[in-house]
């Protein structure tokens, strides 16, 4: 029996791996309100973001750290409270690379028909 070989070596690009990081941050609801409210303030926080989305103060949390993990937004501690604000450097990273790949297919063809 022969197997093929797969080609172990091939890697995704930064950009690839940077949006796909950016895109599953973006992949929940909560998270889309979460940097929407964000995107219309300065700075914000914490209890204010949960006062304005109808879940739990430990879900914030979650989808928070998600977020930052992704470089999204960032976080300062003011004793005792956190304040959290856009990453403006990376929203605009996201931007442009969101913007370059769902312009990829610029043709009029239909690979299906």
């Amino acid at each position: 029996m022969r197997t093929t070989n797969i080609n172990m070596n091939k890697k995704y690009t930064s950009e690839e791996e940077l949006l796909a990081r950016f895109a599953k941050a973006l992949g929940h609801p909560a998270r889309l309100a979460i940097l929407r409210f964000l995107a219309t303030q300065e700075n914000c926080f914490f209890g204010d973001i949960h006062e304005v989305l109808p879940i739990a103060k430990a879900t914030v949390s979650q989808h928070l750290s998600e977020l930052k993990n992704a470089g999204l937004i960032q976080g300062e501690i003011q004793p005792p409270k956190v304040k959290y604000c856009i990453n403006q450097e990376n929203w605009n990273m996201a931007k442009s690379l969101f913007n370059e790949f769902m312009n990829i297919n610029k043709s009029d063809k239909n690979c299906c028909h």
